[in-house]
Protein backbone atom coordinates (compact mmCIF):
# COMPACT_ATOMS: atom_id res chain seq x y z
CA UNK A 1 0.00 0.00 0.00
CA UNK A 2 1.08 3.42 -0.45
CA UNK A 3 1.76 5.67 2.33
CA UNK A 4 -1.10 8.37 1.36
CA UNK A 5 -3.57 8.51 4.42
CA UNK A 6 -6.35 5.51 4.32
CA UNK A 7 -9.83 5.92 2.50
CA UNK A 8 -11.84 6.68 5.56
CA UNK A 9 -13.93 3.47 4.78
CA UNK A 10 -10.51 1.13 5.46
CA UNK A 11 -10.55 3.53 8.28
CA UNK A 12 -13.93 1.90 9.45
CA UNK A 13 -12.75 -1.54 9.13
CA UNK A 14 -9.25 -1.32 10.63
CA UNK A 15 -10.93 -0.35 13.58
CA UNK A 16 -13.70 -2.80 13.12
CA UNK A 17 -10.75 -5.06 13.22
CA UNK A 18 -8.94 -3.71 16.33
CA UNK A 19 -11.61 -4.80 18.69
CA UNK A 20 -14.06 -1.84 18.55
CA UNK A 21 -17.41 -2.18 17.04
CA UNK A 22 -17.60 0.07 13.90
CA UNK A 23 -19.69 0.04 10.73
CA UNK A 24 -21.16 2.58 8.14
CA UNK A 25 -24.14 2.71 6.56
CA UNK A 26 -24.70 3.49 2.59
CA UNK A 27 -27.71 5.65 1.61
CA UNK A 28 -28.88 4.50 -1.34
CA UNK A 29 -31.21 7.06 -2.97
CA UNK A 30 -31.94 10.25 -4.97
CA UNK A 31 -34.19 11.72 -2.95
CA UNK A 32 -33.78 15.31 -1.66
CA UNK A 33 -35.40 15.16 1.64
CA UNK A 34 -33.83 11.86 2.37
CA UNK A 35 -30.46 13.19 1.33
CA UNK A 36 -30.72 16.22 3.58
CA UNK A 37 -32.13 14.22 6.15
CA UNK A 38 -28.72 12.16 5.81
CA UNK A 39 -26.67 15.03 5.88
CA UNK A 40 -28.72 16.92 8.82
CA UNK A 41 -27.82 12.62 10.92
CA UNK A 42 -24.22 12.68 9.95
CA UNK A 43 -23.59 16.21 10.69
CA UNK A 44 -25.14 15.54 14.13
CA UNK A 45 -23.02 12.41 14.40
CA UNK A 46 -19.72 13.78 13.36
CA UNK A 47 -19.35 10.91 11.25
CA UNK A 48 -18.60 10.10 7.31
CA UNK A 49 -21.69 10.11 5.14
CA UNK A 50 -21.28 7.49 2.49
CA UNK A 51 -24.35 8.04 -0.25
CA UNK A 52 -23.98 5.16 -3.33
CA UNK A 53 -25.67 5.67 -6.80
CA UNK A 54 -26.39 2.26 -8.58
CA UNK A 55 -25.68 1.78 -12.46
CA UNK A 56 -29.33 1.84 -12.99
CA UNK A 57 -30.01 5.08 -11.57
CA UNK A 58 -27.17 7.10 -12.93
CA UNK A 59 -25.08 6.14 -15.79
CA UNK A 60 -23.68 7.40 -18.80
CA UNK A 61 -26.99 7.95 -20.29
CA UNK A 62 -28.69 9.41 -17.32
CA UNK A 63 -30.08 6.60 -16.11
CA UNK A 64 -33.59 6.77 -14.29
CA UNK A 65 -32.39 9.88 -12.47
CA UNK A 66 -31.49 11.43 -15.46
CA UNK A 67 -27.91 12.44 -14.02
CA UNK A 68 -24.58 11.15 -15.34
CA UNK A 69 -21.84 10.66 -12.70
CA UNK A 70 -20.57 13.74 -12.36
CA UNK A 71 -23.87 15.57 -12.61
CA UNK A 72 -25.20 13.59 -9.91
CA UNK A 73 -21.61 14.48 -8.22
CA UNK A 74 -22.31 18.05 -8.38
CA UNK A 75 -25.92 17.47 -7.17
CA UNK A 76 -24.49 16.15 -3.81
CA UNK A 77 -22.04 18.58 -3.46
CA UNK A 78 -24.56 21.59 -3.79
CA UNK A 79 -26.90 19.54 -0.70
CA UNK A 80 -23.68 19.14 1.80
CA UNK A 81 -23.55 23.36 0.91
CA UNK A 82 -26.38 23.76 1.68
CA UNK A 83 -26.62 21.32 4.62
CA UNK A 84 -23.34 23.28 6.18
CA UNK A 85 -21.81 19.55 5.57
CA UNK A 86 -17.78 19.34 5.25
CA UNK A 87 -17.26 17.95 1.69
CA UNK A 88 -14.35 15.65 3.14
CA UNK A 89 -16.61 13.94 5.38
CA UNK A 90 -18.96 13.07 2.31
CA UNK A 91 -17.97 9.42 0.34
CA UNK A 92 -19.84 8.97 -2.66
CA UNK A 93 -20.00 5.50 -4.11
CA UNK A 94 -21.25 3.24 -6.87
CA UNK A 95 -22.95 0.29 -6.90
CA UNK A 96 -23.30 -2.48 -9.15
CA UNK A 97 -20.91 -1.02 -11.39
CA UNK A 98 -20.53 -3.45 -14.81
CA UNK A 99 -22.58 -4.66 -17.40
CA UNK A 100 -25.68 -5.18 -15.89
CA UNK A 101 -28.14 -2.46 -17.20
CA UNK A 102 -26.91 -3.86 -21.17
CA UNK A 103 -27.19 -7.99 -20.35
CA UNK A 104 -29.19 -8.09 -23.13
CA UNK A 105 -26.10 -6.92 -25.62
CA UNK A 106 -23.32 -9.20 -26.34
CA UNK A 107 -20.67 -9.56 -23.51
CA UNK A 108 -18.21 -7.51 -25.15
CA UNK A 109 -20.55 -4.74 -26.58
CA UNK A 110 -21.75 -4.67 -22.62
CA UNK A 111 -18.24 -4.51 -21.33
CA UNK A 112 -17.65 -1.68 -23.62
CA UNK A 113 -20.39 0.25 -21.98
CA UNK A 114 -19.57 -0.67 -18.78
CA UNK A 115 -16.30 0.58 -18.67
CA UNK A 116 -17.67 3.99 -20.28
CA UNK A 117 -19.69 3.96 -17.25
CA UNK A 118 -16.92 3.14 -14.60
CA UNK A 119 -14.69 5.87 -16.35
CA UNK A 120 -17.42 8.12 -15.61
CA UNK A 121 -17.74 7.15 -12.04
CA UNK A 122 -14.23 7.56 -11.30
CA UNK A 123 -13.68 10.85 -13.15
CA UNK A 124 -16.62 12.42 -10.93
CA UNK A 125 -15.13 11.83 -7.69
CA UNK A 126 -16.75 8.46 -6.89
CA UNK A 127 -14.08 6.68 -4.35
CA UNK A 128 -15.95 3.71 -3.23
CA UNK A 129 -16.79 1.24 -6.38
CA UNK A 130 -18.48 -1.93 -6.15
CA UNK A 131 -17.18 -4.35 -9.34
CA UNK A 132 -20.16 -5.91 -10.50
CA UNK A 133 -19.47 -8.16 -13.35
CA UNK A 134 -22.08 -11.21 -12.39
CA UNK A 135 -24.96 -10.79 -15.02
CA UNK A 136 -24.96 -12.75 -17.66
CA UNK A 137 -24.85 -10.85 -20.94
CA UNK A 138 -26.29 -12.28 -24.59
CA UNK A 139 -24.55 -15.44 -25.21
CA UNK A 140 -23.38 -16.26 -21.94
CA UNK A 141 -23.91 -18.99 -19.96
CA UNK A 142 -25.97 -18.93 -17.11
CA UNK A 143 -25.10 -18.67 -14.25
CA UNK A 144 -21.73 -17.23 -15.01
CA UNK A 145 -18.63 -18.79 -14.11
CA UNK A 146 -16.97 -16.98 -11.07
CA UNK A 147 -13.88 -16.52 -13.23
CA UNK A 148 -15.19 -14.95 -16.05
CA UNK A 149 -16.65 -12.73 -13.16
CA UNK A 150 -13.43 -12.46 -11.45
CA UNK A 151 -11.87 -11.15 -14.78
CA UNK A 152 -14.49 -8.84 -15.43
CA UNK A 153 -14.72 -7.25 -12.75
CA UNK A 154 -10.47 -6.62 -12.74
CA UNK A 155 -11.16 -5.31 -16.08
CA UNK A 156 -13.56 -2.87 -14.86
CA UNK A 157 -11.08 -1.73 -12.09
CA UNK A 158 -8.37 -1.15 -14.39
CA UNK A 159 -10.18 1.12 -15.95
CA UNK A 160 -11.24 2.73 -12.69
CA UNK A 161 -7.51 3.11 -11.68
CA UNK A 162 -6.59 4.79 -14.66
CA UNK A 163 -9.21 7.70 -14.80
CA UNK A 164 -9.42 7.85 -10.74
CA UNK A 165 -9.64 11.47 -9.29
CA UNK A 166 -5.80 12.94 -7.60
CA UNK A 167 -6.56 12.28 -3.73
CA UNK A 168 -7.64 9.38 -2.02
CA UNK A 169 -7.29 6.42 -3.13
CA UNK A 170 -10.51 4.52 -4.44
CA UNK A 171 -11.55 1.75 -2.47
CA UNK A 172 -13.19 -1.61 -4.08
CA UNK A 173 -15.72 -3.78 -3.37
CA UNK A 174 -16.32 -7.09 -4.83
CA UNK A 175 -18.93 -10.36 -5.24
CA UNK A 176 -22.60 -9.77 -5.43
CA UNK A 177 -25.75 -11.58 -3.27
CA UNK A 178 -28.16 -9.30 -5.34
CA UNK A 179 -31.50 -9.14 -3.81
CA UNK A 180 -34.50 -9.87 -5.84
CA UNK A 181 -35.93 -6.31 -7.28
CA UNK A 182 -38.55 -5.01 -5.03
CA UNK A 183 -37.95 -7.33 -2.52
CA UNK A 184 -38.99 -11.54 -2.60
CA UNK A 185 -43.08 -12.02 -3.20
CA UNK A 186 -43.30 -14.76 -0.79
CA UNK A 187 -42.10 -15.38 2.76
CA UNK A 188 -41.79 -18.90 2.56
CA UNK A 189 -39.24 -18.82 -0.79
CA UNK A 190 -36.19 -18.72 1.84
CA UNK A 191 -32.74 -17.43 1.60
CA UNK A 192 -29.52 -18.79 0.37
CA UNK A 193 -27.50 -17.62 3.18
CA UNK A 194 -23.92 -17.75 1.17
CA UNK A 195 -21.68 -20.19 2.42
CA UNK A 196 -18.00 -19.07 3.44
CA UNK A 197 -16.75 -21.87 1.01
CA UNK A 198 -18.68 -19.70 -1.92
CA UNK A 199 -17.14 -16.47 -0.18
CA UNK A 200 -13.59 -17.62 -0.31
CA UNK A 201 -14.14 -18.77 -3.79
CA UNK A 202 -14.98 -15.79 -4.71
CA UNK A 203 -12.65 -13.78 -2.80
CA UNK A 204 -9.37 -15.85 -4.51
CA UNK A 205 -10.90 -15.87 -8.14
CA UNK A 206 -10.98 -12.17 -7.93
CA UNK A 207 -7.25 -12.01 -5.81
CA UNK A 208 -5.82 -13.78 -8.84
CA UNK A 209 -7.80 -11.84 -11.95
CA UNK A 210 -6.46 -8.93 -10.01
CA UNK A 211 -3.34 -10.43 -10.13
CA UNK A 212 -2.84 -11.27 -13.81
CA UNK A 213 -3.78 -7.46 -14.52
CA UNK A 214 -0.95 -6.05 -12.15
CA UNK A 215 -3.40 -5.01 -9.90
CA UNK A 216 -1.85 -6.08 -6.82
CA UNK A 217 -1.78 -2.42 -5.19
CA UNK A 218 -5.42 -2.34 -6.05
CA UNK A 219 -5.98 -5.23 -4.65
CA UNK A 220 -4.77 -3.76 -1.16
CA UNK A 221 -7.93 -1.41 -1.56
CA UNK A 222 -10.29 -4.23 -1.48
CA UNK A 223 -12.60 -3.53 1.46
CA UNK A 224 -15.08 -5.79 1.18
CA UNK A 225 -17.15 -8.51 -0.01
CA UNK A 226 -20.84 -8.61 -0.57
CA UNK A 227 -23.59 -11.69 0.80
CA UNK A 228 -26.03 -12.98 1.24
CA UNK A 229 -26.50 -12.87 5.18
CA UNK A 230 -29.80 -14.21 5.11
CA UNK A 231 -32.24 -10.54 5.22
CA UNK A 232 -34.57 -9.63 2.78
CA UNK A 233 -38.03 -7.89 2.79
CA UNK A 234 -41.43 -8.27 0.68
CA UNK A 235 -44.99 -6.53 0.45
CA UNK A 236 -45.73 -6.91 3.85
CA UNK A 237 -43.23 -8.90 5.32
CA UNK A 238 -39.21 -9.11 6.52
CA UNK A 239 -36.89 -11.85 7.03
CA UNK A 240 -34.86 -11.29 10.10
CA UNK A 241 -30.87 -11.11 10.43
CA UNK A 242 -30.22 -14.46 12.64
CA UNK A 243 -26.63 -14.37 13.55
CA UNK A 244 -26.76 -18.11 14.41
CA UNK A 245 -27.63 -19.18 10.85
CA UNK A 246 -25.09 -16.29 9.46
CA UNK A 247 -22.10 -17.34 11.84
CA UNK A 248 -19.80 -19.16 9.64
CA UNK A 249 -19.89 -17.10 7.03
CA UNK A 250 -19.39 -13.78 9.72
CA UNK A 251 -16.14 -15.34 11.00
CA UNK A 252 -14.89 -16.26 7.21
CA UNK A 253 -14.10 -12.60 6.56
CA UNK A 254 -11.84 -12.73 9.89
CA UNK A 255 -8.87 -13.97 8.31
CA UNK A 256 -8.67 -11.96 5.34
CA UNK A 257 -7.02 -8.68 6.46
CA UNK A 258 -8.45 -5.28 5.93
CA UNK A 259 -11.53 -6.76 4.39
CA UNK A 260 -15.10 -6.89 5.91
CA UNK A 261 -18.98 -7.66 4.39
CA UNK A 262 -21.03 -6.22 2.83
CA UNK A 263 -25.34 -6.34 3.30
CA UNK A 264 -27.40 -5.28 0.58
CA UNK A 265 -30.98 -5.34 1.64
CA UNK A 266 -30.54 -4.85 5.57
CA UNK A 267 -33.84 -2.21 5.34
CA UNK A 268 -36.49 -2.76 7.90
CA UNK A 269 -34.44 -4.47 9.85
CA UNK A 270 -34.92 -4.74 13.99
CA UNK A 271 -32.80 -2.15 15.04
CA UNK A 272 -30.56 -4.67 17.29
CA UNK A 273 -30.44 -6.92 14.60
CA UNK A 274 -28.64 -4.26 12.76
CA UNK A 275 -26.07 -3.65 15.47
CA UNK A 276 -25.39 -7.47 15.68
CA UNK A 277 -24.95 -7.74 12.24
CA UNK A 278 -22.46 -4.97 12.58
CA UNK A 279 -20.66 -6.88 15.58
CA UNK A 280 -20.58 -9.89 13.13
CA UNK A 281 -18.61 -8.43 10.83
CA UNK A 282 -21.18 -7.03 8.79
CA UNK A 283 -19.66 -3.64 8.67
CA UNK A 284 -21.10 -1.85 5.85
CA UNK A 285 -24.97 -1.75 5.79
CA UNK A 286 -26.66 -0.59 2.54
CA UNK A 287 -30.64 1.13 3.14
CA UNK A 288 -32.61 2.55 0.90
CA UNK A 289 -36.49 1.97 0.29
CA UNK A 290 -37.20 2.00 4.14
CA UNK A 291 -35.69 5.93 3.85
CA UNK A 292 -37.97 6.54 1.11
CA UNK A 293 -40.99 4.40 2.73
CA UNK A 294 -40.50 6.66 5.91
CA UNK A 295 -41.13 9.89 3.89
CA UNK A 296 -44.07 8.60 2.08
CA UNK A 297 -45.20 7.76 5.62
CA UNK A 298 -44.22 11.67 6.66
CA UNK A 299 -46.27 13.32 3.73
CA UNK A 300 -49.54 10.76 3.99
CA UNK A 301 -48.98 11.92 7.88
CA UNK A 302 -48.96 16.17 6.78
CA UNK A 303 -51.99 15.30 4.12
CA UNK A 304 -54.62 13.90 6.72
CA UNK A 305 -53.17 16.85 9.08
CA UNK A 306 -54.20 18.94 5.86
CA UNK A 307 -57.57 17.78 5.05
CA UNK A 308 -58.28 18.18 8.82
CA UNK A 309 -57.42 21.80 8.96
CA UNK A 310 -58.34 23.07 4.80
CA UNK A 311 -61.65 20.91 5.71
CA UNK A 312 -62.55 22.09 8.80
CA UNK A 313 -62.48 25.98 7.18
CA UNK A 314 -65.29 25.32 4.93
CA UNK A 315 -62.29 25.15 2.33
CA UNK A 316 -61.46 22.92 -0.78
CA UNK A 317 -57.67 23.91 -1.88
CA UNK A 318 -56.13 20.64 -0.34
CA UNK A 319 -53.01 19.77 -1.98
CA UNK A 320 -54.29 16.20 -3.76
CA UNK A 321 -50.81 14.95 -2.89
CA UNK A 322 -52.29 11.56 -2.33
CA UNK A 323 -54.62 11.34 -5.55
CA UNK A 324 -51.75 12.98 -7.61
CA UNK A 325 -49.23 9.81 -6.63
CA UNK A 326 -51.77 7.79 -7.27
CA UNK A 327 -52.91 8.86 -10.87
CA UNK A 328 -48.77 9.10 -11.61
CA UNK A 329 -48.56 5.61 -11.41
CA UNK A 330 -51.54 4.58 -12.92
CA UNK A 331 -50.32 6.63 -16.16
CA UNK A 332 -46.84 5.02 -15.67
CA UNK A 333 -47.08 1.46 -14.42
CA UNK A 334 -44.00 0.64 -15.21
CA UNK A 335 -42.14 0.75 -12.09
CA UNK A 336 -44.62 -1.18 -9.97
CA UNK A 337 -46.56 -3.03 -11.63
CA UNK A 338 -44.72 -6.46 -12.07
CA UNK A 339 -43.53 -6.32 -8.24
CA UNK A 340 -46.86 -6.23 -7.36
CA UNK A 341 -49.42 -9.11 -8.12
CA UNK A 342 -52.75 -9.96 -6.64
CA UNK A 343 -56.44 -8.09 -7.65
CA UNK A 344 -56.96 -4.35 -7.78
CA UNK A 345 -57.82 -3.98 -4.59
CA UNK A 346 -54.36 -5.60 -3.29
CA UNK A 347 -52.65 -3.56 -5.94
CA UNK A 348 -53.95 -0.49 -4.68
CA UNK A 349 -53.00 -1.20 -1.21
CA UNK A 350 -49.62 -2.18 -2.08
CA UNK A 351 -48.95 0.94 -4.41
CA UNK A 352 -49.49 3.56 -0.88
CA UNK A 353 -48.28 1.09 1.94
CA UNK A 354 -45.72 -1.91 0.34
CA UNK A 355 -42.51 -2.28 1.94
CA UNK A 356 -40.90 -2.25 -1.54
CA UNK A 357 -41.87 1.25 -2.04
CA UNK A 358 -42.04 1.78 -5.42
CA UNK A 359 -43.53 4.88 -4.86
CA UNK A 360 -39.98 6.03 -4.97
CA UNK A 361 -39.64 6.52 -8.65
CA UNK A 362 -42.67 8.74 -8.83
CA UNK A 363 -41.65 12.11 -6.32
CA UNK A 364 -39.90 13.81 -8.98
CA UNK A 365 -42.27 13.65 -11.54
CA UNK A 366 -43.70 17.05 -11.82
CA UNK A 367 -47.20 16.74 -10.82
CA UNK A 368 -46.28 15.08 -7.57
CA UNK A 369 -43.80 17.91 -6.81
CA UNK A 370 -45.89 20.67 -7.45
CA UNK A 371 -48.87 18.52 -5.20
CA UNK A 372 -46.23 18.48 -2.68
CA UNK A 373 -45.07 22.03 -2.50
CA UNK A 374 -48.83 22.76 -2.25
CA UNK A 375 -49.31 20.06 0.74
CA UNK A 376 -46.34 22.20 2.29
CA UNK A 377 -47.65 25.70 1.64
CA UNK A 378 -51.22 24.72 3.35
CA UNK A 379 -49.36 23.33 5.91
CA UNK A 380 -47.18 26.26 6.68
CA UNK A 381 -49.83 28.92 5.85
CA UNK A 382 -52.11 26.97 8.51
CA UNK A 383 -49.84 25.88 11.03
CA UNK A 384 -50.12 22.27 12.66
CA UNK A 385 -51.69 22.26 16.29
CA UNK A 386 -50.09 19.91 18.46
CA UNK A 387 -52.94 17.85 19.29
CA UNK A 388 -53.04 17.09 15.35
CA UNK A 389 -49.26 16.42 15.00
CA UNK A 390 -49.70 14.16 18.44
CA UNK A 391 -52.04 12.23 15.93
CA UNK A 392 -50.60 11.79 12.87
CA UNK A 393 -46.67 12.06 14.00
CA UNK A 394 -46.03 11.33 17.28
CA UNK A 395 -42.60 10.88 17.47
CA UNK A 396 -42.07 14.18 16.04
CA UNK A 397 -44.95 15.67 18.36
CA UNK A 398 -42.36 14.43 20.79
CA UNK A 399 -39.57 16.23 19.44
CA UNK A 400 -41.47 19.44 18.76
CA UNK A 401 -42.47 19.61 22.80
CA UNK A 402 -39.54 19.22 23.81
CA UNK A 403 -38.40 22.60 21.57
CA UNK A 404 -35.42 20.07 19.37
CA UNK A 405 -37.87 19.95 16.30
CA UNK A 406 -39.99 22.67 14.60
CA UNK A 407 -43.04 22.63 13.57
CA UNK A 408 -42.37 23.21 9.68
CA UNK A 409 -43.68 20.51 7.29
CA UNK A 410 -40.84 19.54 5.54
CA UNK A 411 -38.40 19.70 9.15
CA UNK A 412 -41.19 17.38 10.22
CA UNK A 413 -40.74 15.21 7.08
CA UNK A 414 -37.45 15.10 7.14
CA UNK A 415 -37.07 14.35 10.65
CA UNK A 416 -39.60 11.28 9.80
CA UNK A 417 -36.64 9.94 7.99
CA UNK A 418 -33.98 10.44 10.59
CA UNK A 419 -35.80 7.74 12.50
CA UNK A 420 -34.64 5.02 10.02
CA UNK A 421 -31.26 7.30 10.13
CA UNK A 422 -30.98 7.17 13.91
CA UNK A 423 -31.48 3.15 14.45
CA UNK A 424 -28.23 2.59 11.42
CA UNK A 425 -26.31 5.44 13.49
CA UNK A 426 -26.39 2.86 16.66
CA UNK A 427 -26.14 0.06 14.54
CA UNK A 428 -22.64 1.31 13.08
CA UNK A 429 -21.43 3.70 15.79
Amino acid sequence: MTSRAKHPVSEIISIHKGGTTRGIYSVCSSNEYVLEAAFAQAREDGSFLLVEATCNQVNQYGGYTGMVPRTFAEFMGRLAGKSGFPLDRLILGGDHLGPTVWRGEPAEAAMEKARVLVKEYAEAGFTKIHLDASPSCAGDPVPLPDETVAARSADLCQVAEAFRRPGIDPVYVVGTEVPVPGGVQDQDEGLHITEPAEAETTINNARQAFKRLHLDEAWERVVALVVQPGVEFGNDFVIDYDREKAGALARTIESYDGMTLEAHSTDYQKKDNLRQMVEDNFSILKVGPWLTFAFREAVQALSAIEKELVLSAGRNTLSGIEEVLEQEMLTDPGYWQKYYPGTPEQQFLQRKYSFSDRVRYYWQRPPVEAALEGLFSNLGEKGIPLSLLSQFLPCQYESVRQGVLSKNPKELARDKIRDVLRIYSYACN
